[in-house]
């Protein structure tokens, strides 16, 4: 019988249910995890595979999925790091061990432009903290074209990992990469925009992660007892590095309610995705001042 694009990521995504497989690195179901999979190897892009569910595909192709797909239930490793590919706003980017994989819900807004919080024809400076594979920088550098983007990154072998997408989206005169400590490199620079998706995972999150997470750099993940480690740094000194008509935006994911305990001073706006999930929150230079 046929293989068509449609019958193999349906068996493949059997495959993926039966062997109990966790979601949450670009996909978060079997499906379209297979889909992914499916189409990365076809060579179609995942907006396009709808338009060719029914073509036929290679035994070749077939050999290439099976073996890929028998990786991921046998390692538990991420699709993303098989395939060295994630997608984030739209754009796809190289991955591998030495970076998270992109998954950020700060695509949305960055698309959005940040809009109606701040005016962007005025956007000139973008700060990415904890920049990872530098999907964020890139995506800011994308949607604001005239602004210049400084990515951070403790990490220097998660700057290698963003320095291979700068150049790929040909971003060198524009993104910057620098290895710090949050602002510590930055001197008195100042941002009309710092975004960041930091480590905010607490103590007891970490221990009940399931088996791909830990294939993850866990100093991307890992936050302290309350997973607020990071973030309270990056409160303590944004104002400093942000300019007048400023914003700052994290996410903080499961660590929301500990933040709003620990800071009852700070007016949090959270931001609303698609699918109603809050916990990217947004706050002004002058509410931080």
């Amino acid at each position: 019988m046929t293989a068509t694009i449609r019958s193999v990521i349906d068996r493949v995504a059997g495959e993926f249910d039966r062997a109990g497989l966790h979601f949450g690195h670009g996909t978060d179901n079997a499906f379209d995890e297979a889909a992914w999979l499916v189409g990365h190897h076809a060579g179609i892009e995942p907006v396009d595979l709808e338009d060719h569910l029914d073509d036929t595909v290679s035994a070749d192709t077939v050999k290439r999925i099976e073996e890929t797909a028998r990786a991921r239930i046998q390692t538990r490793r991420p699709l993303a790091y098989l395939l060295h590919e994630a997608w984030f706003a739209g754009l796809k980017f190289f991955v591998d061990e030495r970076v998270i994989v992109p998954r950020s819900l700060t695509a949305e807004f960055i698309l959005e432009r940040f809009e109606p919080w701040i005016d962007p024809g005025g956007v000139k400076t973008i700060l990415d903290l904890c920049t990872g594979s530098g999907c964020m920088a890139i995506a800011c550098a994308h949607t604001f074209p005239q602004a210049r983007v400084d990515a951070v990154d403790l990490s220097p072998e998660a700057l290698e990992v963003a320095r291979v997408n700068v150049e790929q989206y040909g971003l060198r005169e524009r993104v910057r990469l620098v290895r710090s400590d949050l602002f510590e490199r930055l001197d008195d620079r100042r941002y009309d925009i710092i975004v960041s998706n930091p480590p905010y995972v607490d103590v007891g999150d970490i221990a009940g992660m399931p088996a791909e997470f830990r294939h993850e750099p866990s100093l991307a993940l890992a936050a302290g007892d309350d997973g607020l480690s990071v973030v309270n740094r990056i409160l303590s000194a944004a104002r400093q590095h942000l300019t007048g008509h400023g914003i700052l935006v994290v996410e903080v994911g499961n660590s929301r309610e500990a933040l709003e305990r620990a800071h009852p001073e700070l007016p949090f706006t959270w931001l609303t995705t698609l699918t109603g999930d809050e916990s990217v929150f947004l706050l002004s230079a002058s509410q931080l001042q």
